[in-house]
């Protein structure tokens, strides 16, 4: 029997870190950065109630959940969409923008989805050299051709823990050709405490060609629940739905 012929692809899939569940004794997991935390008693609360809908699809516009992100980040509840984790909001932006022969950067150590969805759609990937371990707009400027699409970058970086400074951010868009997009994840932008730095959406929560990423898996500590949302203009939202899966948020 012949197997139907399938593309291949060229990379490596995302390899997670050991699950506890794997391993007979007490340790501590540092590996996907889940809360130690855990949960809050209102979230827990909430789960509890969650008997009585599970039968039952979910709103596949989550307009009480952006209602909500929209209020407390006073932003622009049309121009949030929802992902299951904010993986899947990236998944959705290579498919969007993305063709064979266009170029993605990278900084070298990032997100592995990044370059992973990336290549998933035959776009090439570059890598832009960091300084000390911290992403570097000069490196990442010198990457840039014709072909240069999107930028990603996580700030403060993961895995690294390092930072660019809202002047550094800024300064990366303007070098940036208006037609390439630069994506900023904020999935670890609550942990930071220093005043040089704010999130990408507090730069660029009015800026067209800047799309932000953020997380509740992290200092929320929903990581089972994946959920993750994006902000970007309301162009790219609107046809980020049409290829979205219809009820992909839990």
């Amino acid at each position: 029997m012949i197997t139907p012929t399938f593309r291949k692809i060229n990379l490596d899939a995302y390899k997670p870190g050991r699950s506890i569940s794997k391993i007979n004794k007490k340790v501590i997991k540092l590996s996907a950065n889940e809360s130690a935390l855990g949960i809050g008693k209102r979230v827990q609360k909430v789960l509890k109630t969650f008997d009585k809908k599970i039968s039952k699809y979910p709103d596949s516009k989550f307009k009480a959940l952006t209602h909500l992100i929209s209020k407390k980040y006073k932003c622009n509840q049309n121009q949030i969409i929802c992902g299951s984790g904010s993986d899947e909001i990236i998944q959705m932006l290579c498919q969007l923008f993305l063709k064979k022969g266009d170029e993605v950067i990278v900084p070298k150590y990032s997100f592995l989805m990044y370059r992973i969805y990336a290549k998933i759609v035959d776009a090439k990937v570059i890598f832009s050299k960091e300084i000390n371990f911290k992403i570097s707009i000069k490196e990442i400027i010198k990457k840039v051709t014709k072909k240069t699409k999107i930028v990603f970058l996580a700030n403060p970086n993961n895995p690294t823990g390092t930072y660019i400074d809202n002047n550094e951010l800024v300064k990366l868009r303007k070098k940036l050709s208006s037609r390439v997009l630069l994506v900023v994840d904020d999935a670890y932008f609550e942990y930071m405490v220093n005043k040089d730095y704010k999130s990408g959406l507090e730069i660029f929560k009015n800026k067209k060609n800047v799309f932000i990423l953020r997380t509740f898996s992290k200092i929320h500590g929903l990581a089972s629940l994946r959920i993750g949302w994006g902000y970007g203009d309301k162009k790219i939202i609107n046809e980020l739905y049409k290829i979205k899966p219809p009820f992909n948020v839990n």
